[in-house]
């Protein structure tokens, strides 16, 4: 006989549960994606993966910051167990990603004074996967609300800038790797064309 207690159709926990599901899905998702990256396998794809990978974390962190504000269960989060160890991914992204780690973001756009400051890819990663496992295990100890809690607060306080900060390091550095090639090859086929030209 079971011993799980129904819950109300007004309980939060049902409300969103379905919400949260999705949600923590896309999480699993993403940081399954991001330690098998960093496992080096195919370095070519690095940031590309990555690219991909980030964009679809900030869907799932849109979605968590376009709803009303979740409100937890407790007036006190629950122990969800020691933060989890990011220190290995943290230094094999940092390997994989070694000359191109660093980069430049301005600290908040809505305020500039503020200024602009460096940052790394392999700490934002790290960084981001952290929050992501504090909500999770909550989750997977049941605590639908309180797992949705911390999403959405993380979301909005820490990683949901940290991951806008990454997606536009990312996309740069893609850019700059595709159309700086093909600039170049534009140059040396003009510069092909002067000897003919001259002799016209």
């Amino acid at each position: 006989m079971s011993s799980a207690v129904a819950r109300p159709a007004d309980d939060p926990a049902v409300e969103y549960g379905d919400f949260a599901a999705e949600i923590a899905d896309q999480i699993e998702s993403f940081l399954l994606a991001v330690r098998e990256i960093a496992r080096g396998a195919d370095p070519g794809s690095t940031l590309s993966l990555l690219l991909l990978e980030v964009s679809q974390l900030c869907l799932a962190g849109g979605r968590l910051g376009a709803i009303s504000d979740v409100v937890p269960d407790e007036r006190f989060e629950p122990d969800a167990g020691p933060d989890a160890d990011v220190d290995e991914l943290r230094l094999r992204i940092a390997a994989l990603l070694e000359p191109v780690d660093g980069y430049v973001e301005v600290v908040d756009p809505v305020d500039p004074e503020r200024g602009a400051t460096g940052f790394r890819l392999s700490d934002d990663l790290a960084s981001i996967a952290q929050d992501l496992l504090h909500g999770l295990s909550h989750y997977k100890d049941g605590r639908v609300i309180e797992a949705l809690w911390w999403w959405q607060f993380s979301y909005l306080s820490s990683w949901g800038s940290t991951a806008g900060a990454a997606l536009r390091a990312l996309h740069s550095l893609i850019a700059h790797t595709r159309l700086d090639h093909h600039d170049e090859q534009i140059e040396v086929a003009q510069e092909a064309l002067l000897p003919v030209e001259a002799e016209l």
